[in-house]
């Protein structure tokens, strides 16, 4: 009698076989991570806009804050006697950080010519409240206030005090010694000597009193 050989089971499908549930399940997964990629891409650039328009709505306002004080200080100053136009200038060149300008960057800024820039340049210059350079590596000119400006300028009215006392006692001869008009311009000269020495007392205390407390 011939044995019957047994027929073997059939094997079970591998995972993966055909049917590819595991492969739609990848493509759901891979879909899912691009959509998330993508998703984090728009809320970063979203997020970088916002942050640009942020800093140039502030850089505006910081633009048009100094604008306003530059227009309110230069105001002052004319109401104390000072040119419309060096006032501005002045003012500019004060709020300007570096405290240094090209004429052509405070005729942009304040909307003025050239001219009227060289103009009010050439009193700032005279009383002592702005310096004139050239700017390196080019033949431009440029403007500088100093920080310590009042000082400066106060410390250069010496020479203009002493002219004018130089000239007022010069006329109390050339009007007649003992006239009314004479002792006017004595009593002048008197009071320019007195206040040359009041102001060498003042800076010298002003000297003392920011090395206290600066260090």
């Amino acid at each position: 009698m011939v044995k019957q050989t047994p027929e073997k089971a059939p094997r079970k499908a591998a995972k993966g076989a055909p049917g590819k549930p595991a492969g739609k399940s990848a493509d759901r997964a891979a879909d899912g991570a691009a959509d998330q990629a993508a998703d984090g891409s728009a809320d970063q650039a979203a997020d970088g806009s916002a942050d640009r328009a942020s800093e140039k709505v502030a850089w505006h306002g910081r633009e048009q804050a100094m604008s306003d004080f530059v227009e309110r200080f230069a105001a002052e100053l004319v109401v104390a006697g000072m040119g419309r136009m060096p006032a501005r200038i002045f003012s500019c060149l004060m709020a300007e950080e570096s405290g240094v300008l090209t004429s052509a960057e405070l005729s942009e800024r304040l909307q003025i010519s050239p001219a009227a820039v060289s103009g009010a340049m050439r009193y700032l210059i005279q009383v002592g409240l702005v310096a004139k350079e050239r700017e390196p590596g080019s033949r431009r000119d440029r403007y500088r206030v100093l920080n310590d400006v009042w000082f400066e300028s106060l410390t250069r009215r010496d020479e203009i005090l002493l002219r004018w006392i130089r000239v007022l006692k010069e006329g109390e001869t050339a009007v007649g010694v003992g006239t009314v008009a004479a002792e006017r311009l004595a009593e002048s000269a008197a009071f320019f000597e007195f206040m040359i020495g009041e102001l060498h007392g003042m800076l010298g205390r002003w000297r003392a009193h920011r090395a206290t407390t600066t260090g």
